[in-house]
């Protein structure tokens, strides 16, 4: 069953394909079956033909595929550019461990099809998952970036070049608020809402590494070190020996503090809520409204579950501009709060929030970005006091420029909080 090209979906009992090949092959008489069992084809209406088939790359699971369809009977309801995601990568087996985090993204594009959903997502024409192989299909529609008053889509980690970038994550913010408040509010269907378990440490692409504080303390001198030869791709402030200093102090203390944060961030009450986990704003799309107002729709729900909602807001802003860091983050905060309760959720204080945004952000810094600097060393030979993220073996590889900002994004976070002093305030 595990390589089988043919699996029956746990949902629907249909039996869908495991990969682009089969897909391909079955045709419009598979999509014909799909949408009619989802129930977004009429009986009356009928899948006619595929006009194109092709497999796209990119993301870190699964294959996929763009294709474009024919209806006998057209209907806006009936998107013609769809988009097909596999769980599956039988040719990849580093991307196919990541099978399984197709099961929660098929339960939300269920969810997404209830009356009432609050936020844009792409519209689900089918889903189904097959949990005893980790095999899973999703076939939504296909937003088509710079088209039809959409805007570009926007790399992670290039916020530089895009126009606005606050006015982006303040929508970014409000549809990820306006998520979490509605579902706190009980207005989504509990049957599937439930099926969301409140895992918080297995809301993550792998397994990070075992630190010890001994082991982090290590990284955190190579940092130093790092950071001291490499002056133009770290900021003045964090690359002080004050700062560095007490970064050497705190890390290692963090770590060794790991279990009680998870703890403290999974026991927060009314801070748990079903969230998007990587918010980042190549995982959306926007566009004008009649108004002339800026809207966002969230897509890739990867990892979508129930958590604290800090961990959906370092998603969210992780790969910002850190400039946007120090101007707007207390708007954000408050932004995020007030749309929370407008949307039915619960009042949440601000300084709670603010206090595990920065505790989960430097557990995600130490137990992940530390080893940044051999990432760059190995990758981009001749790094020197001059190279700095513009430099294009750095701005063209998303895999060195996205952690790299990421983890400025910590270190100037962790420069600017206490963040000592938020260990002591959760025992």
């Amino acid at each position: 069953m595990v390589n089988a090209a043919w699996v029956p979906g746990d949902e629907s009992g249909l039996l869908f394909p495991a990969h682009p090949a089969a897909l391909s092959d079955a045709g419009f008489t598979f999509l014909r079956r799909a949408f009619r069992c989802s129930g977004v084809l009429d009986a009356d209406n009928d899948v006619v033909a595929i006009d194109r088939f092709e497999e796209v790359p990119g993301g870190s699971t699964g294959r996929k595929a763009a294709l474009s369809v024919r209806y006998a009977w057209p209907q806006p309801s009936l998107p013609t550019e769809l988009f097909v995601k596999f769980s599956r990568d039988f040719d990849d087996p580093v991307r196919d461990r990541g099978r399984t985090q197709m099961q929660s993204e098929v339960t939300f594009a269920l969810l997404s099809r209830a009356q009432g959903f609050p936020i844009a997502v792409p519209s689900a024409q089918f889903a189904d998952y097959h949990a005893a192989s980790g095999t899973g299909i999703l076939i939504s529609e296909r937003i088509p970036f710079g088209h039809n008053g959409i805007e570009r889509h926007y790399p992670k980690c290039l916020d530089y070049q895009m126009p606005a970038p606050i006015e982006h994550y303040r929508v970014l913010v409000t549809a990820l608020a306006r998520l979490a408040g509605t579902h706190r509010a009980g207005r989504l269907p509990a049957r599937l809402v439930d099926r969301f378990p409140v895992d918080l440490r297995g809301a993550s692409v792998g397994e990070p590494a075992v630190r010890t504080p001994e082991q982090v303390a290590r990284r955190v001198d190579r940092l130093a070190e790092f950071a001291r030869a490499h002056p133009g791709l770290f900021p003045a402030d964090v690359r002080s020996g004050e700062f560095l200093a007490r970064l050497g102090a705190e890390a290692p203390a963090l770590i060794a503090h790991e279990p009680g944060i998870w703890r403290h961030l999974a026991g927060a009450g009314d801070h748990i809520a079903l969230c998007h986990w990587n918010a980042n704003v190549d995982n959306a799309w926007f566009w004008r409204a009649p108004d002339g107002g800026l809207r966002c729709g969230l897509m890739d729900w990867g990892c979508v579950s129930q958590m604290n909602v800090a961990m959906a807001i370092w998603g969210a802003l992780s790969a910002a501009e850190s400039s946007l860091w120090e101007a707007h983050l207390d708007e954000l905060l408050q932004l995020f709060c007030a749309e929370v309760r407008t949307a039915g959720g619960p009042a949440l204080p601000e300084p709670e929030l603010r206090r595990a945004l920065v505790l989960y952000a430097a557990l995600m810094g130490v137990t992940w970005l530390l080893d940044v600097p051999a990432v760059i060393r190995a990758r981009v030979p001749g790094t020197g006091a001059t190279t700095t993220r513009f430099d294009a073996p750095i701005r063209d590889d998303e895999g060195i420029r996205a952690p790299l900002q990421m983890l400025v994004n910590v270190l100037k976070l962790w420069h600017t909080e206490n963040v000592g002093a938020a260990l002591q305030a959760i025992g």
